[in-house]
């Protein structure tokens, strides 16, 4: 059931997001139960066995927002989907894959399974209804959590995109395409990670983020509380250096992301990580590329509204500068700013603005639905799914003010020999302009 939400709760004044529409699940679902599917489609699970898509399709010459189930094979009508994911391949290769986890009730006992679904027949690759049907059924020997994507360095120099599954076992399993094969196959973990060979309990929620020099930042949070972290050289791979750190409840999310900042030599870049745990306040660990887990800034007030289930960084504002997200289980998503002080490495993440719902949160997305150029932020909750739009009012005057800064900086530094006027007449075409595609997009909705 879909429906244009025009009744929730927010606080006045405190974030520029409109709720576009709202779509209500059959059954609820949980942390791992949405993931992006190619550029402007989103999948999400529900428990009892459903996988929902939802994408924004023109209906009526208007564009409009469609929830469709989606039929995935091989998944019994009793079973319970844990997690799932996705990701388009890296090139050259072509398609879209989507794996699936969850629990058969046969029972006696509950069988737990991985489905990866692809389609290798030229013309389908990135058809949805046809990838549904081609199906890699995997029995699993343990009870699967997380189910994650990332890319690794091939030994060729390319690339290739990989999943990782986290377990009860206390193991990270690794699934790899075989191209000969046309099927996803588990290879030994250490081969590619080393880094999550030996783990010190069953991992919650992983995080890969590859930076610059060939390397690579690997974090995890486990069910007892510890947070690992390591720097890995990817040609090998070898793990060049690792922490721990031991907080007192279980880890519910770790976030790798990169921060810039000012110096005297110019713009840097620091690469942080943001913990978040059941029921501790919530911390980012700055500078981790160098400082390890040495420095650590909490997030005020993030211990206020129970516990914190689904983290995001993202530029909100489009200011250059990260925002951070925290959707928590008390049905509250904050979201913090970066302050800088007078040494830009240093500085404080202030609670910027937060916004109520009516449940709690279990993930936030941000992506072009519309396929406008303007992300939306997707927030789903155990009644389903929230899609918020940045306010296009306040979006285009931020249009026409940049466009207005290039305009003057490309007039300032030339000669204006026959035309002094021309910045004016340019600025007012750029104007006219975006305001008449502002308007035609607010038709549009």
């Amino acid at each position: 059931m879909l429906v244009r939400s025009l009744s929730y709760r927010m606080l006045p004044g405190t974030d520029s997001f409109a709720e576009d529409s709202f779509s209500r699940f059959p059954s609820q679902s949980n942390i791992y139960g949405l993931c992006q599917a190619g550029e402007h489609e989103l999948l999400a699970a529900t428990l009892k066995g459903k996988v929902v898509c939802f994408r924004y399709q023109e209906l009526q010459h208007k564009i409009r927002p469609v929830a469709k189930e989606v039929q995935f094979t091989y998944i019994p009508v009793d079973a319970e989907i844990v997690s799932i994911d996705a990701f388009t391949k890296s090139p050259p290769k072509r398609g879209l894959v989507v794996g699936i986890t969850f629990v058969k009730d046969s029972g006696d006992k509950a069988t737990p399974f991985l489905n990866i679904y692809c389609d290798y027949e030229p013309g389908s690759e990135f058809n949805l209804e046809s990838i549904a049907q081609s199906c890699l059924n995997l029995e699993l020997q343990f009870t699967p959590f997380q189910l994650y994507h990332t890319e690794v360095q091939c030994d060729d120099g390319g690339r290739e995109t990989v999943f990782l599954l986290s377990g009860h076992d206390q193991r990270i399993h690794l699934y790899k395409e075989n191209a000969s094969l046309h099927q996803f196959e588990e290879q030994p973990v250490e081969r590619l990670f080393p880094e999550l060979h030996e783990l010190p309990s069953n991992v919650l929620w992983l995080d890969v983020l590859s930076i610059a020099g060939g390397q690579r930042l690997s974090a995890f949070g486990c069910q007892n509380g510890c947070v690992g972290l390591s720097l890995v050289n990817q040609t090998g791979p070898e793990v060049l250096q690792s922490w721990r750190f031991q907080f007192d409840s279980p880890i519910s999310t770790v976030l790798l992301f990169p921060l810039n900042y000012q110096t005297k030599l110019g713009g840097e870049k620091s690469y942080n990580l943001l913990v978040t745990s059941a029921i501790e306040m919530a911390v980012i660990y700055r500078d981790v590329q160098e400082q390890g887990l040495s420095r650590l800034v909490c997030l005020s007030e993030s211990d206020q509204c129970d516990a914190v289930l689904c983290a995001l960084v993202i530029d909100l504002d489009f200011d250059g500068q990260k925002e951070v997200l925290l959707g928590t289980y008390g049905q509250e998503l904050l979201c913090y700013k970066f302050q800088p002080a007078a040494s830009e490495r240093d500085g404080e993440f202030e609670l910027h603005w937060r916004r109520s719902f009516k449940s709690p949160l279990l993930s936030v997305i941000y992506l072009d639905l519309t396929s406008d150029g303007l992300r939306e932020l997707a927030v789903l909750t155990l009644k389903g799914l929230h899609i918020l739009q940045h306010s296009l009012t306040s979006t285009a005057a931020l249009v026409l003010e940049r466009l207005a800064q290039r305009v003057s900086a490309l007039t300032a530094g030339s000669e204006l020999d026959s035309a002094p006027h021309s910045e004016e007449q340019d600025a007012a075409v750029i104007t006219e302009e975006c305001t008449a595609q502002t308007a035609s997009h607010k038709e549009q909705q």
